[in-house]
């Protein structure tokens, strides 16, 4: 049997893949098992933002690699707490940090620290425990944070979900207010949904809900799994804003492909959990935190500016091709997160792409989601903008 043989066969049947078995990646580009070259414009949802193999994220996982590779979080493990100390300054003026393995599990946390500081800081009627969340939004596959999230297809054959998670809709502030009640104890919020279509957030918006939240003693819990460490040409989208939350939840490229997430609280809720509130046996990988220590010492404000420069070179192009396709309806995002709104199914676009070369997605249906490593040069663009054109005129032949 071959390798997709062997997968059908034995794995649950829980992902639908493309057809490319990838043998070997390097920094904004993927080879397959016939050694075709492919550009990789979507970075494995995001995750490798500064490349694919990069050679100091290598050294530095390695390099821990060879002193150890977990020991438990009963021990120190000097690559954690020195990643932990410079997330927590980086982004909260006495803020503390947990760190996990994954983006569904910085969720979990978030929501867990939310509730227990409901509890602590109770309304005049009682303990306060209901998250508002939003429509479209996508906070993970746990039975919690699917409960957050904003998407019915997700809900299929799982219900009951858990309870307490209401929905407002995104950039429309009325619809904030007229949920809170003296229930309410967090609003949590995408600052530009990924799975949802690739829809940023409002800033009117955001500082509206900051206020909102200031003036009713709500939390407010920005996830940034796929629209952080870079992704919109700031290290947190927030930072595009002027806007900050009280909680703040990390994962996918944090550590470049290596599994760890992160849940951040600043002054407010930081001293919410004690003692065996929260735990995790794999939670702060001491190898994933070394690839993380140097995904941070990359990020400098020299990186991000490149990427925002190529960020805008490719949305001039892509807005360009708006113009000349009737079935581009709209091109929005933040950085290199962008989303090309369609008037078609965008799934045989997808493989067209792929079989010219070019690896994109595409997400509720009719939006092309690209999330390029954040390394890729003009000349990247240009490649991936022939091929999209070439897709679009194959597209409307159909």
């Amino acid at each position: 049997m071959n390798i997709k043989q062997i997968e059908d066969k034995y794995f649950m049947h829980t992902y639908k893949r493309n057809n490319l078995v990838v043998k070997k990646a390097k920094n904004q580009f993927v080879w397959d098992e016939n050694d075709k070259k492919y550009l990789d414009f979507f970075a494995g949802i995001s995750v490798c933002n500064v490349g694919h193999c990069n050679e100091t994220i290598i050294k530095a996982a390695k390099k821990q690699l060879d002193n150890f590779a977990h020991v438990s979080n009963l021990y120190y493990a000097p690559p954690q707490v020195e990643l932990g100390e410079k997330l927590a300054k980086r982004t909260f003026k006495g803020g503390r940090i947990f760190l996990s393995n994954s983006g569904a599990e910085a969720n979990e946390c978030a929501i867990k620290l939310a509730r227990k500081w409901g509890f602590l800081n109770p309304s005049k009627t009682g303990n306060r425990y209901e998250i508002i969340c939003f429509d479209n939004s996508f906070h993970g596959r746990t039975m919690a944070t699917i409960s957050a999230t904003g998407q019915k297809n997700f809900h299929e054959y799982l219900k009951p979900l858990q309870e307490k998670f209401v929905f407002a809709k995104i950039n429309n502030i009325d619809s904030v207010k007229e949920l809170i009640n003296d229930m309410t104890v967090a609003v949590m919020i995408e600052p530009v949904q990924g799975e949802g279509g690739i829809v940023p957030s409002d800033k009117k918006f955001l500082k509206e809900l900051r206020a909102l939240c200031n003036k009713n003693n709500l939390l407010l819990i920005f996830d940034e799994i796929q629209c952080g460490i870079g992704r919109t040409g700031k290290f947190y989208a927030f930072e595009n804003y002027g806007v900050k939350p009280d909680i703040v939840t990390l994962a996918k490229s944090l550590a470049n492909g290596l599994p760890l997430g992160a849940a951040i609280a600043g002054k407010k809720c930081a001293e919410t959990f004690v003692y065996g509130d929260h735990g995790s046996t794999f939670g702060g990988n001491p190898v994933s935190c070394a690839a993380a220590l140097a995904v941070l010492n990359i990020m400098n404000s020299k990186f991000l500016n490149h990427s925002l420069q190529t960020a805008k070179y490719l949305r001039a192009k892509l807005e360009n091709l708006k113009k000349k396709y009737s079935i581009v309806k709209d091109v929005r995002g933040l950085g290199l997160m962008i989303g090309i709104k369609l008037t078609v199914n965008g799934k045989d676009i997808v493989g067209y792409c792929m079989d010219k070369g070019l690896i994109i997605n595409c997400t509720q249906d009719t939006v092309l989601r690209l999330l390029p490593p954040l390394v890729i040069v003009k000349k990247d663009v240009d490649f991936a903008i022939k091929i999209l054109e070439e897709a679009l005129k194959w597209q409307l032949t159909m």
